[in-house]
This record gives C-alpha cells, structure tokens and sequence, in this order.
C-alpha cells in the first residue's frame, strides 16, 4: 500500500481523491445494475441539476472550513437569495441579468456579515452561522410575504438564464461548475489569499505573529463563500423553479458532507477542491439513487448524516496517526 501511495502519479492526483472516485464509479454501477434505466438521460440530467447548486455551496464552504470556522447558514441563504431576487423579478419587474446579481449580492452581504462578527468581532462560527440562517429565512419571508416564488420558464424571453444549466440535453452548467472549481482551485492553492487561509486553519496565532492581517484573510473566505452560496441560488432556481420560504437547512449537511467527505479537515488548515467536487457528485448520486428505489428522503437524511460522522473520524484518526 506504501508503495502505492508513493508513485508519483498517485501522489500527484491524492490517493484519498483516487478511492473517492473508484466509490463514486462503484456506486454509479451499482445503482444502474439494480434500477433499470439509471443509465438513462433523465436520471443523468437529474444527478448534475443536483450537482451545481451543491456544487457552489460545498465549494463555498471548503474556504470557510479551511480557516477552521464553519457556516450552517448556507442552505438557508440560497434560499434567501432565490427568493429575494426572484420576487423583485417577478412581481417588481426587474431585469433577469439585475435578479441574478442581486442574488450573488445578497450572498456577498451574508458572507461579510458572517466574516465580520467572526473575524472582527470574535464571535464563535457556530453562533454566528445560526443567528444568520434564523435572519436569512425571516428576511426572506418578510420580503416576499411568506409566498413562494416561481422564477419563468425556458419558454419566457426573461427565462434566458436557465441556458446555463442546460441547452437541450448539453449539460452547460457542469462546464461553468468545473471551471469555477478550477479557478477556486488555483485561488486556495496557488495564490497568497488562498495560502493565508489555508494557514489560518493550521495555527491562526503563529500567522498572526509573522505579520499576516488574520481578520482580512478570514473574513475574504466568509466574503468567497456568501459569493458561491449567491451563485448557488442561481443554478438551484435555474434547476427546479419554485422556492419555498423558510426551507434549505437540509442543504447544509449534504454540502458540508461532500467538503468533509472530499478532504477538507473540520478542524482547518487542509482542504481539497478536487475531493470536494468528487464529493458533490456522491452526495447527489446517492439522493437520486435513494428516489430511484422509491424510498423516502428520511433515508437519505441518515445516510448523509452518517457519512459526515465516518469522514470526520476518518480526518481525525489520520491527524492522529500522523501526529
């Protein structure tokens, strides 16, 4: 297995990336041996609509994860956006290309304000992320009126947007999601804001000493994830319409499940952009496979809380062994 590890190219790709994608194959050819029709077109395009708006949130939560802080609020906040911008859309008559930047926006504001009261004001992640999904769904509800919010059809001329999930059966928004993930990539592992953060997570206090302006590095990883989780909104209204005021908390695991799962240390200073997509696509294979048999979402719920418990005893045991 030593031998293994150290081949370069095993190396190069992280062997921890590699078993995560002979699962994610596995898995892939278990459910279409077992479901007929898994294989299909529809059951495809329904795994990648799962996939983007994960995607970004897990993406976004990597760099908060990595300073060794963490976000709860996530879910609720794509659905604060959504709702938002999609309610000055639709019953105020705003432009579509204004709709989708006032969602990355209000996503924006959301990672400031959690990046400030943590960074600056040392409030604990942990309250903070609860005390913003609480404000998320109210101000969602008090915007909208309590009502849900149908974003137009492909058919609408205002309806543009939803090109970038898909064109006819090409699947345009898993070609925006791996660039995004490429860029986010080279931004935590070949630039200085994505070095600080990563050294944050590693021993804040020691950055600290050598001169490095922690407060500005932590609260840019909140200001990055509030950007991902704005965007998210986009691909999950792009993807399935109608949002839902006070709901998205189901979200938070399976994107935090899918950073975990992919690499990324709950306790900071390591995070792996590659295992976290490879991550993504697990989550979202399995709550499709979970509906193909026909059970119910409560299955997928313990499944999911599971794998978060078996990643982060994973993480932990290997910090140890290697300490």
């Amino acid at each position: 297995m030593e031998k293994i590890k150290q081949n370069p190219i095993v190396k190069k790709l992280g062997f921890n990336r590699i078993i995560l994608f002979c699962i994610l194959v596995l898995m892939y050819i278990f459910f279409c041996v077992c479901i007929s029709g898994f294989a299909g077109m529809a059951h495809i395009l329904s795994i990648l609509n799962y996939v983007y708006f994960l995607g970004f949130l897990s993406l976004g939560v990597t760099f908060v994860i990595a300073t060794g802080g963490i976000d709860f609020s996530i879910g609720p906040v794509m659905f604060c956006c959504a709702l938002m911008s999609g309610y000055t859309l639709t019953s105020y008559g705003a432009p579509t290309g204004v709709a989708l930047l006032m969602s990355i926006a209000i996503g924006l504001c959301f990672g400031l304000f959690n990046g400030f009261l943590v960074a600056y004001m040392h409030v604990p992640p942990f309250i903070v992320s609860m005390a913003s999904m609480n404000i998320a769904k109210g101000l969602a509800s008090v915007y909208t009126k309590t009502q849900s919010v149908s974003w137009p059809q492909a058919s609408d001329p205002t309806g543009w947007f939803r090109k970038m999930v898909k064109v006819g059966n090409f699947p345009v928004g898993l070609v925006i999601f791996l660039v995004a993930a490429f860029i986010l990539y080279v931004l935590l592992n070949n630039t200085k804001p994505g070095r600080y953060i990563l050294c944050l997570g590693s021993n804040k206090e020691a950055v600290r000493l050598s001169g490095v302006n922690i407060r500005k590095w932590e609260m840019v990883a909140y200001a990055i994830c509030g950007t991902l989780v704005g965007i998210a909104a986009i691909f999950f209204v792009g993807a399935y319409t109608t949002v839902q005021p006070g709901y998205g908390d189901q979200y938070n695991n399976e994107a935090i499940a899918g950073c975990v799962m992919g690499g990324t240390s709950m306790v900071g200073g390591l995070a792996s952009i590659g295992g976290t997509v490879i991550g993504v696509f697990i989550i979202s294979l399995l709550q499709e496979g979970i509906l193909a048999f026909r059970l119910t979402k409560d299955i997928q719920l313990i499944l999911t809380g599971l794998i978060v418990i078996f990643a982060v005893y994973a993480d932990v045991s290997a910090r140890r062994r290697k300490n």
